[in-house]
């Protein structure tokens, strides 16, 4: 595939995925439930075209893993907001700063 294609849906994936945790941390009611099935859909569409860029992930490095590990932990956000383990704008922050050095892993490749 189009590696230009690729790097464009795993933005808008990203965008959705922001966007959902947004909602799901200041939305009420059934805005809530539609935000969640967006987070799902968008982490799912993140996952499944970051490893298409990586086509075979690179063994010898372990930037990839390092982030997926931090999308992993931003998959969980929204159930640490929804059973208020942490305060919804200390989650988001947290997310910000985890969605920044996934940027920065996948741009730097650093190790």
């Amino acid at each position: 595939m189009d590696p230009f294609l690729l790097k464009t849906l795993h933005i808008a994936g990203t965008f959705g995925f922001f966007a959902a945790l947004g909602a799901i941390a200041l939305g009420s009611g059934s805005s809530k439930t539609a935000a969640s099935i967006l987070h799902g859909i968008s982490g799912l569409l993140i996952l499944l075209v970051g490893f298409a860029m990586l086509r075979k992930p690179p063994m010898d490095s372990y930037w990839w893993m390092v982030k997926l590990g931090l999308w992993l932990v931003l998959g969980i956000a929204p159930a640490l907001v929804k059973r208020k383990v942490l305060p919804a704008p200390v989650v988001l922050t947290i997310a910000i700063v985890c969605g920044v050095i996934a940027a920065y892993l996948g741009l730097a490749k650093p190790f």
